[in-house]
């Protein structure tokens, strides 16, 4: 009986070459951050379902996948079995939540504000599409015991740094903040507790426009007379931002958002654009200020995005830790790099050193690699096959610089054109 050797649903392997181009960017992600002063951690795949369950991550939450009870643990036979009677732990679904849990469980060893790098996997039981996989790479920036704007501005600095040396330029980071539009939602009419669907609608503006913002909010039941008032207020042109410092009870959150926008800018240099974006939301229930995304119009959706989420760590601590993070999509840009044709510059020489199997001494055939390596060398010791004009070839096409056959040429040299 043969077995299927694919690999499940929504996730996927990746030969070689398609590794080189991955390891690059995430080197070049993790480089960068870095040298600006962030400390890498990793945290478990795996996390208690009660945590996880009782997190803010919004739709996620019907994604999480679920683990199964182990052993004596696990009984099958009890009467009116719920899932969660069946099962303890679950797959991390994103990075901020293993975060916060790490945070609370250490902070007596770090310092703060503390400024750290995630760079791993998640899992999301999703409908697999194009796009859209169960298994994926996150690469996270986040600040934690900072309640400050310098963290923001920081933060989408540092990011953007990155991206820039991945080759995108004049990108636009889009601002938001949740307080300002929960604030223009209440004064609309709406009651408190429909801010969070609101969002949800408003969040569409992009997409279906006005109208389409309008007719979904009346769909919902909403007040005709309400969601006039609320189109009339966010759907205008002019400076938004006076418009919101009108309407936010808290004077201090639209001051903060211009000083965030004004030192990003100055930091830019003319490189990238800082826009405020009124019906930026952001999807995750935990943020509770600025939110923050990176898009392009040379590319559909956005790169990266990130907000504040205060409340989130101190209800793990017992007491409250400001904290702000910022995401880049590693999955979309390796899918836009790779649409380019985007090839990993390696500084070193990649050679390939053949040898003959049957006559060579291997022991001298990997000191001579040694050798190369020492003087700067990539190399790959391979036997020589018997059609030595098609694995030359071959060679060349999977990407190595030079060749070296050991005994007959002192020093490698690059591929003759045939």
């Amino acid at each position: 009986m043969s077995v299927n050797v694919n690999p499940v649903r929504g996730t996927r392997e990746f030969l070689y070459q398609e590794m080189l181009l991955r390891d690059y960017v995430q080197g070049v992600i993790l480089d960068t951050y870095r040298e600006c002063g962030f400390n890498r951690i990793g945290t478990p795949a795996l996390e208690s379902i009660e945590l996880l369950d009782k997190s803010d991550g919004g739709e996620n939450l019907n994604l999480i996948f679920k683990i199964l009870k182990r052993g004596q643990k696990l009984d099958l036979t009890a009467e009116n079995l719920r899932e969660n009677d069946l099962v303890d732990m679950g797959l991390r679904y994103d990075l901020t939540l293993p975060l916060s849990r790490y945070f609370a469980n250490n902070r007596s060893k770090l310092r703060e504000p503390f400024k750290v790098i995630q760079i791993d996997k998640v899992y999301r039981a999703e409908r697999p599409q194009k796009g859209r996989f169960r298994e994926f790479y996150q690469c996270d920036i986040d600040i934690l015991g900072d309640g400050s704007c310098d963290a923001e501005t920081e933060l989408i600095f540092v990011t953007a740094k990155a991206l820039r040396r991945l080759g995108f330029e004049g990108f636009t980071v889009r601002v938001n903040d949740r307080r300002i539009l929960t604030d223009m939602i209440v004064a609309a009419g709406f009651p408190a507790d429909s801010v969070p669907s609101v969002c949800i609608t408003f969040d569409k503006l992009d997409k279906v426009g006005v109208d389409g913002v309008r007719q979904e909010l009346l769909d919902k039941g909403f007040a005709s007379g309400v969601v006039e008032r609320f189109c009339a207020m966010t759907c205008t042109e002019g400076e938004m931002l006076d418009r919101a410092a009108e309407l936010c009870a808290d004077k201090s959150v639209v001051e903060n958002l211009k000083t965030v926008m004004e030192r990003s800018r100055a930091l830019a240099q003319g490189a990238y654009r800082i826009v405020y974006d009124k019906s930026l939301v952001r999807g995750m229930g935990y943020y509770t200020g600025m939110v923050f995304e990176i898009a392009s119009d040379k590319f559909k959706g956005s790169i990266a995005g990130g907000g504040r989420y205060d409340k989130m760590v101190g209800r793990l601590c017992g007491d409250d830790v400001p904290a702000v993070g910022f995401s880049i999509g590693f999955e979309r840009i390796l899918e836009i790099l790779t649409e380019a044709g985007y090839r990993p510059p390696h500084v070193r020489a990649r050679t390939a050193l053949l040898y003959d199997r049957e006559q060579d001494d291997f022991v001298a055939v990997m000191e001579c690699a040694e050798r190369l390596r020492v003087q700067g060398n990539e190399v790959a010791v391979i036997a020589r096959g018997k059609k030595m004009g098609k694995q030359l070839d071959a060679l060349k096409a999977e990407g190595f610089d030079n060749r070296m056959i050991f005994g007959r040429e002192d020093a490698p040299a690059p591929f003759v054109e045939r």
